[in-house]
């Protein structure tokens, strides 16, 4: 897909900005400003995800994730925004199952095993959920950790591994 022209890239990155500081309401309504032509680009609906996952309106969320996915098939956000939110709706299997399909199309992008890891832990499959945090560990051993300490998804996997080095210390 095309990139946005001025003046639509410059809403754009003045939704970035607001969202950036904070203010979902003003990066929202600087994406109204987009010609409404435009409105499902993908870099439109990347952001305007970003705006609704802060309001927690997950089930848009899902619709805007799979926006993404036809937009854009060779980008992972659609399909890691779209099984997020998934997740979100406490339809954690169905988020597992539509990113675990793509997980080999992006083998160097860490979220995507990182957040399988997170479903397979609250999905109790624990061995799962280690072998993909592993994975995710091999694509990035500086980001994964720190992002992992404090998440609450994978404490069932940090519970299971209480003897280890991957054990969150509480």
């Amino acid at each position: 897909m095309e990139p946005l022209t001025p003046p639509d890239s410059h809403f754009l990155a003045a939704a970035q900005g607001w969202l950036e500081l904070g203010n979902p309401l003003e990066a929202d309504q600087e994406l109204e400003k987009i010609a409404p032509s435009l409105r499902a680009h993908p870099d439109v609906l990347e952001i305007r995800w970003h705006v609704y996952a802060g309001e927690k309106k997950w089930a848009a969320c899902v619709d805007i994730g799979l926006g993404i996915m036809k937009g854009a098939p060779h980008r992972a956000e659609g399909w890691i925004h779209r099984s997020f939110a998934l997740h979100a709706l406490k339809r954690t299997r169905e988020a597992y199952t539509n990113l675990a399909c793509v997980a080999e199309k992006f083998p160097g992008n860490w979220s995507i095993p990182y957040n399988l890891a997170c479903y397979c832990s609250q999905l109790g499959r624990l061995q799962e959920a280690q072998d993909w945090f592993k994975k995710a560990v091999v694509i990035d051993d500086k980001i994964v950790p720190k992002t992992a300490i404090n998440d609450p998804d994978l404490k069932p996997l940090w519970d299971s591994m209480s003897t280890t080095n991957w054990k969150k210390n509480e």
